[in-house]
């Protein structure tokens, strides 16, 4: 076990990320918005993380999402930035702006405020796309009972679990 300032679930995930995609020779890419980079982070306190990690993007803001990512304004406009086509087109672009083989995009509603009735506090949207497959997989998970911290905690573990080969 790698000393870590992260909790035990995160660092062995991350450990496992990290042996796992380094045996398959994938390199990984992130793109961020909820979880500010905490997933880069999971990855890069493994010693060997750079045989994997290619690049994180952590595009907090809906502007970073369509400058950085090519996230189109019509869509966070449409539907917003925690959505299924949003984070469809962050994982396209952090796909296309490097060189992974899998990226995987992750937007949410961490709270305290921020929540609607539609999209509740809690409310987190992942996509994971894979170089030479058509299209993007996504899901919306929601953590029900979870302050900010505990919202961005399993998100981070979320993401982790779908960088598995």
């Amino acid at each position: 076990m790698i000393p870590s300032l992260l909790p035990q679930e995160l660092a062995q995930l991350a450990e496992k990320v990290v042996a796992q995609n380094a045996a398959a020779g994938r390199k990984v890419v992130l793109a961020e918005s909820c979880t500010g980079g905490l997933v880069t982070a999971a990855l890069t306190a493994v010693p060997g993380s750079s045989e994997v990690l290619d690049r994180g993007f952590v595009t907090y803001s809906n502007g970073a999402k369509q400058e950085l990512l090519g996230v189109s304004g019509e869509v966070i406009e449409a539907l917003g930035a925690v959505s299924v086509a949003c984070v469809y087109e962050m994982a396209r672009g952090a796909l296309e702006r490097s060189d992974a083989d899998v990226a995987v995009a992750i937007s949410g509603i961490a709270g305290p405020g921020g929540g609607t009735e539609q999209k509740p506090v809690g409310t987190v949207v992942f996509a994971r796309a894979i170089r030479g497959e058509p299209e993007p997989t996504a899901e919306e998970r929601f953590f029900e009972g979870e302050d900010r911290a505990g919202v961005r905690r399993q998100a981070t573990l979320c993401a982790l679990e779908l960088l598995l080969p």
